[in-house]
């Protein structure tokens, strides 16, 4: 067979996504905080770029002033010479006006405040503290730092025992005596390879520990689901003592880490804000600390230079057709996010004004054809973005949920407005004779909402709500 070569012509289509348009997209999809720093990096990567700040403005000089400033009074009219160039930031700091209650005096040889404060202990570092000040030999106190390494933030040990050992080269009798000396430590609890040990190990420091401990090693289930007439029938005692000590064991901490845990608060940074004024609401973006962009002038005198080097100008070319698309992309992402915002706004007015029993189920798709956009792009604008509201901060995406047809005909429910309809009920329910699933159905086709029971026990799942039986309260 011979071989040959032969040019054919073919038609085909295929989807090309230009430079340009992938960063377009990009924009679109992230928040305001990921923006400022594309930005910023893109400043520091273009040199075309800059940051359009304006200057601050200046005083006209006390030369140009009117002559009526002599009707100021006298002290302030006997300025010494060199009084411009007084450090007056430095001067405040230093002489600052003390809270009430606090001295009176201010000492330039003290650290400032922020040199004073120190950061909390972590669990692992709590807990090496005190295995360096226990009586543990070389090897011993080897393979108690293997063993805290291991511990979560929870306080529990998620690493097999064997393990531990072979990797330091030790019996397992060796590593458990190990163990059950570090379980020892503060808090108490904390080591333990499950919630069962966990209890014990607090069980043994109460005053009667030998009922508390059978039922926590023997009866776990049935206390899980407050069957206390179970558990006493299988001990064979009365019922208020098994009442007694499963209230003993609910003030246990089945999480003995939880008192490290770092507190520090997650801040949410809205990306827009929405203002009621009057009957119309205001829509204002979050542009604080967005560089304001420009190009530059001295690079636009550059390429009108005669002076210029053809590659030179060439490079600055293709800089500035970059810093151009950036820009634009910029301002078309938010043109892009204040029109779905619009649109959500038009179709949730109640629910801004009313709360959040007046949510409209909505799809992306309602948004889509209200501003004649693809819901892609719908999708991509409401991606990891918050909005605040008169109602509070919630994400984009919270808006767009299902809805759930109204027995009586009207229209439907938006599936968030029937969580909060069922943690209303729970949050009213009497401790001592929970709702159950069946019962909040019943209470909620009264509101001519018919859903059924696993809805019901999905939507309180989702909530973080336990079951009727375990929510359950005697004591």
């Amino acid at each position: 067979m011979a071989i040959e070569i032969k040019q054919t012509l073919k038609l085909s289509q295929q989807l090309v996504m230009t430079p340009q348009l992938q960063q377009a997209i990009k924009l679109l999809q992230l928040n305001r905080l990921e923006l400022v720093e594309h930005i910023r990096e893109e400043l520091l990567d273009n040199p075309v770029l800059e940051d359009n700040v304006e200057p601050p403005e200046t005083e006209e000089p006390a030369a140009q002033a009117d002559d009526s400033s002599s009707d100021k009074p006298q002290e302030l009219e006997g300025k010494g010479e060199g009084t411009d160039d007084f450090n007056w930031e430095n001067y405040l700091q230093s002489y600052s006006v003390p809270p009430s209650g606090s001295p009176k005096y201010v000492d330039d040889d003290l650290p400032p405040f922020e040199a004073s404060l120190t950061k909390r202990p972590t669990l692992t570092e709590h807990l090496l503290w005190q295995l360096h000040l226990a009586r543990f030999d070389a090897d011993e106190q080897r393979v108690g730092m293997r063993i805290i390494g291991n511990i979560d933030d929870n306080g529990y040990l998620r690493n097999n025992l064997e393990d531990i050992a072979s990797k330091e080269g030790v019996t397992r009798e060796f590593a458990e005596n190990i163990l059950h000396r570090v379980q020892e430590f503060d808090p108490l609890g904390v080591g333990a390879r499950d919630l069962r040990e966990c209890l014990l190990i607090q069980t043994r420091k109460l005053t009667s520990p030998e009922l508390t401990q059978k039922i926590v090693s023997q009866h776990m289930k049935e206390l899980e689901k407050r069957n206390y007439p179970a558990i006493a029938r299988a001990l064979k005692v009365p019922v208020e003592k098994v009442v007694s000590a499963a209230k003993l064991i609910s003030e246990l901490e089945p999480k003995p880490g939880r008192p490290f845990y770092d507190e520090s608060g997650q801040y949410i940074t809205p990306d827009i804000y929405v203002y009621k004024v009057g009957d119309e609401f205001v829509i204002a973006q979050n542009e604080d600390g967005m560089p304001k962009l420009r190009i530059s002038g001295f690079y636009q005198k550059l390429l009108r230079g005669n002076h210029t080097s053809k590659m030179a100008k060439e490079y600055v070319n293709d800089k500035m057709r970059s810093a151009l698309w950036l820009i634009r992309s910029i301002h078309q992402r938010q043109r892009t996010i204040y029109r779905v915002t619009e649109s959500i706004i038009r179709f949730q007015k109640e629910f801004l004004t009313k709360g959040i029993g007046y949510l409209r189920p909505m799809v992306l798709k309602d948004v889509a054809d209200d501003i004649s956009m693809h819901e892609s792009t719908v999708s991509r604008v409401t991606s990891n973005k918050y909005i605040h509201t008169p109602q509070g901060i919630y994400e984009l995406k919270f808006f767009f949920n299902s809805g759930i047809r109204k027995t009586d005909g009207a229209a439907s429910v938006a599936s968030e407005s029937v969580k909060e309809k069922i943690r209303s009920l729970i949050s009213q329910e009497d401790a001592r004779k929970p709702l159950s699933d069946q019962e909040i159905v019943e209470m909620l086709r009264q509101s001519n909402i018919n859903i059924a029971r696993r809805t019901v026990a999905k939507y309180r799942e989702m909530m973080g709500v336990l079951s009727s039986s375990k929510r359950k309260k005697l004591f």
